[in-house]
């Protein structure tokens, strides 16, 4: 039996990122939309680019993405599978007993008590903390 992939085998998958037409409305974006699917390294790389101390909502993550690549909209139930991909690979490397700082800083664009952040082995306190932990740096 083949071994199962960890969260850091799945996001070292190679993926394209795709543009598609939108022929029907989808989750809220209009027919005739050009609608983003990313990539998870796409979410890795904009969440890598958060500065400490700041967050993002996923929302604008979406649509700085979209303007990005010259898209009306990015696919919503594909950038929250790909975030929490991003979330989980770097919780498996902090408890592998990587440095925060090593990892891909996820709770700058999770918010605790989201959908995504129910799903994850963590906690919002422990999102909180660290939401916390970097706005005092900063000071």
């Amino acid at each position: 039996m083949p071994k199962a992939l960890n969260w850091r085998d799945k996001m070292a998958v190679a993926r394209q990122p795709k543009k598609v037409l939108l022929d029907k409305p989808f989750a809220g974006i209009p027919a005739g939309s050009l609608l983003l699917v990313g990539t998870p390294m796409m979410m890795q790389t904009y969440i890598d680019s958060i500065p400490a101390g700041e967050t993002r909502t996923i929302v604008r993550l979406r649509r700085d993405l979209a303007r990005a690549a010259k898209c009306d909209a990015t696919c919503p139930v594909s950038t929250a599978v790909f975030i929490r991909m991003v979330a989980e690979a770097a919780i498996e490397q902090l408890n592998d007993g990587a440095d925060a700082l090593e990892v891909t800083p996820f709770w700058r664009v999770i918010e605790p008590g989201s959908t995504i952040a129910k799903k994850l082995p963590i906690d919002g306190e422990w999102l909180n903390a660290k939401r916390a932990g970097e706005a005092v740096g900063r000071q």
